[in-house]
């Protein structure tokens, strides 16, 4: 039987559940009906604001805009993150703010880097026909935008467009000046975006009159000047104040395009541009055309540049970035300095027509371009370095900047490491014969093989298969540690086929690499600077002189490679590179396709990698190391040795024939020698007297003749 009290509570807790499942449905239902109630209270709200017709339609877009607006807004605040955090940094572009004038060996002044900037002059005392030329071609409606001129920008998209030679920029006068104070000069969306919005923020923090002083002062113009007051001393030799119309239009011609336009590299295209200037003014309406003829029929004068035309512009540069690297590790505040280098201005110039000469002659034949060189003495002392064929028409250093294949030229690494580690000597015997790693099977040049051949024949005949058996050998990894020790800095990956030359490297590096074998097998890095000092006269930089570098090979592998280098050129790929009565070195390269041809090596007096090719890379007409870059060593070589006491090559047996100078002291004549009196000189001025002696000794008597005979001294006979 059941108890009752059971049942009881069975029945309380039953009527319980049933009460809270009444309440929750009871709830919920109330709730939807004051949800319910309060939307239809919101509809009728918002019925008053209820549109049909065409308001809907304008009501739509406006609703859209807001929207897309909102959208806008937060895509435009991450674009301007960069902005903000250019403008937060407080740096500005100070590459430039060091003014350097360089010496040569000799200590003669041989060019200048750096500023020459002046901003002394207030923007009222700037000639207005100036202001008014810069505005009309840069930007005519500087006063009226807000830093963008989207109505300009347009009216130079549809100009280039429609193919108006004069090409006119989109750039307004506060982008320009963004560019210059904070940004690079790469062309990249994100750094437009970036342009824009400083300009905006410059327009915002300085006038326009402030704004356009700072474009004036700091634009660069060509030549190391920055800005138009440097710039007409520069050019015009004048004050700004006293510049004319015609000189006024050739400066504001310069601020798009100062290495096309500058006066001292093509006066004709600069006046061309100030012509388009003068137009622009008469467009713009600031000056009628009345005004500007005078201007037109006398084109403004450069004054005379043709030393600093002469100098050597490509490693003015890259020396110029070496003082700056130089000066930021040093405690001083100067910014003015005095630089004694170790080019030699007569080897500058062989070097620069060795390579010219050589592209006159042949360029075209081999459809080959561009060349490039570097020389130092066997101490690392660069002497010459040429980093193009005009560097009015381009700047590019392809001695420095440019990392090209070197192709075979890179096999002394190969053999240098092979001797190191295993021992071998250039006697030992190898197979040429067909060799793979993987899928990759490299073939010789004549796609022929020779069976049993020595190293020294495999290396002057430069075969392929033997070298990439020696990097089986000793492994690719310690002959891409051994370059770079040497002197490779570029960074490249180590492949299957680094031992046939597949790496880039720079015409500087080989050179310095190739100085090692040269220097008896020491650590020889190139360098350009010997001391700087202050314009005060304080040495704050002092390269110390006499200090043995590393040693990086045995002197019996740099023997070994030395020897097998000279026979590359006594009847290897490299006989065009022989130079009677100098015991010449070196190996030849050529990259796949004919896209490179190189011929890197040395004599007892220096050291020179020459390289040739095409900036685009395109294929030359089957160009090799052997032909015009061993043409081009030879000619700088035979040129540099003339008039110089002829070195031996460390483990080279060669005895030269005869040396220039005997019994004298070679370094102190050479310290003296004028820089510009060349061999060909020399030449021209001893025919000359020996020309002035014939005629002198047909006048003397017979008699008297005897006796001048006599009196000569065995001296003057030798000289």
């Amino acid at each position: 039987m059941q108890d009752p009290f059971y049942h009881k509570e069975k029945r309380h807790k039953t009527s319980g559940m049933l009460a809270a499942d009444a309440w929750l449905d009871s709830s919920l239902y109330e709730f939807w009906r004051s949800l319910g109630r309060g939307y239809a209270k919101v509809q009728d709200a918002f019925s008053f604001f209820r549109v049909s017709g065409i308001k809907r339609f304008f009501v739509e877009i406006f609703s859209d805009a807001l929207t897309f607006g909102a959208i806008g807004a937060v895509m435009m605040l991450g674009l301007a993150i960069p902005a903000f955090e250019v403008i937060s940094s407080g740096e500005f572009n100070r590459a430039e703010d060091y003014s350097v004038i360089f010496l040569d060996r000799f200590g003669n002044e041989i060019g200048r880097r750096g500023i020459r900037s002046d901003d002394s002059v207030a923007l009222e005392d700037l000639p207005d026909y100036l202001v008014k030329a810069a505005l009309a071609t840069e930007d005519r409606r500087f006063y009226e935008h807000f830093g963008i001129d989207v109505v300009g920008t347009l009216r130079a998209l549809a100009s280039n467009a429609s193919g108006d030679t004069t090409l006119q920029g989109g750039s307004s006068i506060t982008q320009q000046l963004a560019k210059i104070l904070f940004l690079s000069s790469e062309r990249t969306l994100e750094r437009k975006i970036v342009e824009a919005f400083l300009s905006v923020w410059l327009e915002w923090h300085y006038s326009k009159d402030e704004i356009l002083k700072l474009y004036l002062d700091r634009a660069y113009m060509g030549g190391g000047n920055f800005g138009v007051v440097a710039a007409a001393e520069y050019y015009f030799g004048k004050d700004i104040e006293d510049i004319n119309l015609s000189e006024a239009a050739m400066l504001a011609g310069l601020f798009k395009a100062p290495t096309n336009y500058a006066p001292h590299v093509d006066l004709a295209a600069a006046r061309g541009r100030a012509n388009v200037v003068l137009t622009n003014l008469v467009q713009a309406g600031f000056l009628t055309e009345g005004q500007v003829t005078a201007a037109r029929r006398h084109p403004a004068r450069a004054i005379e540049r043709t030393a600093e035309l002469n100098s050597p512009n490509y490693f003015l540069d890259w020396a110029f970035t070496e003082v700056k690297e130089i000066v930021a590790g040093l405690d001083t505040t100067a910014n003015n300095f005095t630089v004694r280098t170790t080019i030699d201005p007569t080897l500058q110039g062989y070097a620069e027509d060795s390579i010219n000469s050589v592209l006159r002659e042949q360029g075209e034949q081999y459809r080959v371009g561009q060349g490039s060189m570097v020389a130092t003495d066997t101490q690392g002392a660069i002497r010459a370095m040429v980093g193009g064929t005009d560097y009015g028409n381009s700047q590019f250093n392809r001695a420095i900047v440019s990392t090209r294949q070197p192709g075979s030229a890179f096999k002394p690494f190969v053999y240098a490491t092979a001797f190191e580690q295993l021992g071998l000597t250039p006697q030992d015997v190898i197979s040429d014969r067909p060799v793979c790693i993987g899928d990759w099977c490299p073939q010789n040049y004549g796609r022929n093989y020779r069976g049993s051949t020595t190293l020294l024949s495999a290396f002057a005949s430069s075969i392929n298969t033997v070298p990439v058996t020696l990097s089986i050998k000793t492994g690719r990894e310690p002959i891409a540690e051994l370059s770079h020790r040497m002197g490779i800095r570029n960074d490249y990956p180590i492949t299957r086929s680094l031992a046939l030359g597949v790496a880039s490297v720079s015409v500087l590096d080989m050179a310095s690499s190739y100085a090692v074998f040269a220097n008896h097998g020491l650590k020889t890095p190139a360098y350009g600077v010997t001391r700087i000092t202050t314009l005060a006269g304080d040495v704050i930089y002092d390269r110390p002189v006499d200090q043995p570098g590393e040693r990086l090979l045995s002197e019996q592998t740099v023997a070994d490679l030395n020897m097998m280098m000279r026979t590359v050129v006594t009847g290897g790929t490299g006989r065009r590179a022989a130079v009677e009565g100098v015991p010449a070195v070196g190996k030849t390269g050529t990259t796949s396709s004919y896209r490179d041809a190189w011929f890197c090596g040395f004599t007892g007096n220096y050291v020179a990698a020459v390289w040739f090719g095409n900036d685009d890379y395109r294929p030359t007409n089957n160009l090799t190391g052997g032909s015009l870059p061993a043409m081009a060593w030879q000619k700088f070589m035979a040129y540099a040795h003339s008039n110089a006491k002829i070195e031996p090559v460390f483990g080279v047996d060669f005895e030269p024939e005869q040396t220039i100078i005997a019994d004298a002291d070679i370094e102190q004549l050479e310290e003296q020698r004028p820089p510009s009196l060349t061999p060909a000189a020399a030449r021209k001025l001893l025919e000359l007297a020996e020309s002035l002696d014939t005629a002198l000794q047909a006048n003397v008597p017979p008699a008297d003749q005897a006796r001048l005979d006599q009196e000569r001294s065995p001296s003057s006979e030798s000289l």
